[in-house]
């Protein structure tokens, strides 16, 4: 079967659904090639999931009529044609790659069974099919190792201990959530975990997965402290899908490289979403592909000449227990939540209501902030920090956004 179509992209996530829908409304013939069994969905959500918040049908997506469901093989460049592993074959005039990213799986001794798969019990967190292995094999009690204390892993561990878990989580880094948060948020993100029951090990290398009978039995770490194990969550980041690209003799480096009209090196292709690298970043974010999935839209459908200049990333967890208060947790960070020599930092304490507050001004602009707790105000200040104008020299409005009420 060979269909004829203006706009092929190939990727059913967040990004590509974004993107053909768009096209869609404004009268571009568009194919959207997903290889998942399930509805396209949402995987910033897929933590409420696993808790049990959320049914997997809750965070899926409003997607396209007409999506087709098949694996993508290659791309003949030559032909203009995208293989299928059931043989089809779909043409294009314009392609676009929205093909997301891949669980980083580190070089961990017993990982991998010889036939290169997961043992039984070894999961990533990454897609539905991933949350569904994991929310079927939890259950009260049982005993799970989370290996990495990023966004991700924070995540997996807490909605492993919503569901009962006895939850291990070890963190190679020296604190939870380095890269987004400063180190007072990252121990009230320690404290959250623990009061929810989590053993959390920071500064702690795994080196080992041992398994028996083709199940994990336990995980060992760098010091030989063996953890034993029924569960092991790898959350260790993702990494973008660039292999389609790559065979396809596209220019890759992390990502598939595009400028900021989001083409790849062969100008009949573009790419979005967490495969992209964009001068020189990697976001493997939510915001970034959204943002991405907007800016070909009037190129693509002839209708303008958007071009996409980068991301200033907004991190936000939120989440929403659904019994005691203690299970709920929310905060944002954005910018550079750490000064630097001659920076100012306005950080008004607020002991009685266990919120956190911190935004770092630098020559007048506000450069970064970090918001646990309440967060009514955390859109005003994203917008301050976007616009990247200077402040009020006396501060007022600032200091207003982050007293209690936030101005709300």
């Amino acid at each position: 079967m060979t269909s004829k179509t203006r706009v092929v992209v190939i990727g059913a996530g967040l990004a590509g659904v974004r993107l053909a829908r768009r096209l869609g409304e404004l009268g571009t013939p568009v194919t959207l090639v997903g290889d998942e069994e399930h509805r396209p969905y949402n995987r910033v959500l897929l933590a409420e999931v696993l808790a049990g918040r959320y049914a997997p049908e809750v965070i899926a997506l409003p997607a396209p009529v007409g999506i087709v469901r098949a694996r993508v093989t290659g791309i003949d460049r030559a032909a203009r044609t995208v293989g299928c592993a059931d043989g089809t074959r779909i043409a294009y005039d314009t392609l676009v790659l929205a093909t997301g990213s891949n669980p980083v799986l580190p070089p961990l001794r017993g990982l991998f069974t010889p036939d290169h798969v997961l043992p039984g019990g070894v999961h990533a967190f990454c897609t539905m099919d991933d949350c569904l292995g994991l929310f079927e094999a939890v259950r009260p009690g049982v005993r799970a190792v989370v290996v990495g204390g990023g966004l991700l892993g924070v995540s997996a561990a807490r909605a492993l201990a919503v569901r009962g878990a006895k939850v291990i989580l070890a963190q190679q880094a020296e604190r939870l959530m380095e890269r987004q948060l400063d180190p007072a948020a990252s121990k009230l993100v320690l404290r959250h975990l623990k009061d929810l029951g989590v053993e959390v090990h920071t500064e702690c290398r795994v080196r080992n997965v041992h398994c028996a009978g083709g199940a994990v039995r336990s995980v060992e770490l760098a010091d030989e402290y063996v953890l034993d194990a029924d569960l092991v969550v790898v959350a260790c980041g993702v990494c973008p899908r660039a292999g389609l690209a790559l065979d396809a003799g596209l220019a890759v480096h992390r990502g598939v490289l595009v400028g900021d009209e989001l083409r790849t090196s062969d100008p009949h292709i573009h790419a979005i979403g967490d495969c992209v690298q964009h001068e020189g970043t990697v976001y493997g974010l939510a915001a970034p592909a959204l943002e991405q999935a907007e800016a070909p839209t009037g190129l693509l459908a002839k209708d303008g000449d958007s071009r996409y200049t980068g991301t200033r990333s907004l991190t936000r967890l939120t989440l929403a227990g659904s019994g005691p208060p203690s299970e709920a947790f929310d905060l944002a960070a954005f910018g550079e939540t750490e000064a630097r020599p001659g920076d100012d930092v306005v950080q008004p304490a607020d002991a009685t209501r266990g919120t956190y507050r911190k935004v770092v001004v630098r020559d007048d602009r506000l450069v970064g902030g970090v918001l646990v707790g309440e967060l009514g105000t955390v859109g005003a200040l994203a917008r301050a920090w976007e616009g990247a104008e200077p402040l009020p020299s006396d501060g007022g409005p600032l200091l207003h956004l982050l007293t209690n009420d936030g101005g709300s």
